[in-house]
């Protein structure tokens, strides 16, 4: 059975190829975007369990795909934390992000850059279980 589907939005190519090997290993399909272009391609293609989105992106801003995808539909919120919808992602960023931006979109979770990888992956494995499937608690690749 595959794993739930993740679309991990990232330019910087190490740490998108950790990111990615880490997660494949727990058996999750993830797709790759290394821009706001592709990304929002993508959401627009594919309905995904978790969004792994960095903010800073060579074309767009991570905010800006937020925004497009919302306005879109591309990008629905289908979990409820009581009666809050949550987006299905996680933004991560090196910039510090202020409180009155993080409360203009409902995301499941802000990281900051660096951020320890059993965060990321605890937060994959909650959208596995919404999913109702499984990941493996494999430890964390290098």
């Amino acid at each position: 059975m595959a794993g739930p589907r993740i679309l991990l939005v990232e330019d910087d190519v190490v740490l998108r190829d950790v990111l990615r090997r880490n997660l494949e290993a727990r058996q999750y399909e993830v797709c790759l975007a290394d821009d706001a272009q592709t990304a929002l391609a993508a959401l627009r293609a594919t309905a995904f369990d978790l969004v792994i989105l960095d903010i800073n992106l060579p074309d767009q801003t991570g905010w800006e795909v937020l925004r497009i995808a919302q306005q879109e539909g591309s990008l629905r919120p289908h979990w409820r934390d009581g009666d809050r919808p949550r987006l299905p992602v996680v933004v991560v960023s090196a910039v510090r992000v202020s409180q009155a931006r993080l409360k203009e979109f409902p995301l499941l979770a802000y990281l900051p850059k660096p951020f320890p990888i059993e965060a990321l992956l605890r937060l994959a494995e909650t959208a596995g279980r919404r999913q109702g499937t499984s990941a493996r608690p494999n430890p964390p690749l290098s």
